[in-house]
């Protein structure tokens, strides 16, 4: 059991991030202060490595190149053929928004 800056007793409760990752924390029930360890953080922090690395294609269509998206993406965002996506150029690469 941890304790609060408060000096009261923290919970550990269980959280889940917008992606879906779950992750332990701790709060004060006196003071509400939440906390997360650095293993907890190490954890949720690997988690979305794993998640969000993907391997894509390059390939050549015509005069152009195209990008092979993973099928779970396409599946995530509900991209289907021949619909527009916006691609932003950046500074270390790009951005695709559909």
């Amino acid at each position: 059991m941890k304790k609060c800056s408060c000096n009261k007793k923290m919970k550990e409760f269980v959280g889940k991030t917008p992606d879906g990752i779950k992750y332990k924390y701790f709060r004060c029930n006196s003071c509400g202060e939440e906390i997360l360890d650095m293993k907890q953080l190490h954890k949720v922090a690997e988690e979305y490595r794993i998640m969000k690395k993907y391997h894509a294609k390059l390939s050549k269509w015509g005069l152009s190149v195209g990008l092979r998206i993973p099928k779970d993406i396409l599946k995530k965002h509900n991209l289907k053929p021949n619909k527009e996506v916006t691609i932003i150029d950046e500074e270390k690469g790009f951005r695709v928004i559909s």
